[in-house]
């Protein structure tokens, strides 16, 4: 005796199938219809994508992007802020748990060189961490726009322990937005982060005596 279930399931999968292999001839139409010209236009407009990426690069590393590197006053702070788009701070001190998160650090610099990866010593920095109310270390402040967006604070995010892998971090970083990422996490739904505090009023107040 036949299946009904099995029967339905099979039809529903032949009806995806049937719409996906139209969708794809239509677009093996389209592309047959292009003459010389739409060809050229269509070069042409990757050329200057491209280039603009290209140019986008070349201001990121400009900026100190694709490299890990440390932030020696909180004044500098606010010129990274103000020069970065994406901007990812990791506030620590002279321990263990912050050499794991600056291991990461360092390997995911180097992949998105999109956002700036930076690090600045807590116990130095005591105006930014009353203001940003940093307390346990290590604390990674994401930033965008001048804004710090969300945080990651210690390992509890990150399976509680100091073996996590900098996948996991790439994924916390990715559904926070602050990287680009198109790994699963980014279809995650974003978490609620906690209550934005603005850098951007202390950047122009501190850019007064620059």
């Amino acid at each position: 005796m036949d299946n009904p279930i099995q029967e339905i399931v099979e039809k529903q999968v032949l009806t995806v199938a049937k719409v996906m292999e139209d969708k794809l001839d239509e677009e093996i139409a389209s592309l047959e219809k292009l003459d010389e010209d739409d060809l050229e236009v269509l070069r042409e407009r990757r050329l200057q994508q491209m280039k603009k990426m290209a140019e986008k690069r070349k201001r990121w590393m400009s900026h100190g992007h694709g490299e890990y590197s440390e932030i020696h006053s909180e004044k500098d702070f606010f010129s990274v802020v103000k020069a970065s788009q994406r901007v990812v701070c990791h506030f620590y001190r002279e321990n263990w748990p912050c050499k794991v998160m600056d291991k990461h650090m360092s390997i995911l610099a180097k992949e998105h060189i999109e956002t700036r990866f930076v690090k600045i010593q807590a116990e130095k920095s005591p105006f930014l961490a009353e203001r940003l109310k940093i307390v346990v270390l290590p604390t990674l402040a994401l930033i965008k726009n001048t804004k710090v967006d969300d945080y990651v604070v210690g390992f509890n995010e990150l399976g509680g322990k100091d073996d996590f892998s900098t996948e996991d971090l790439e994924e916390r970083l990715g559904r926070a937005q602050v990287i680009h990422y198109e790994g699963e996490s980014s279809r995650k739904p974003k978490p609620t982060t906690q209550t934005k505090r603005s850098v951007r009023q202390s950047a122009i107040s501190d850019s007064d005596s620059e």
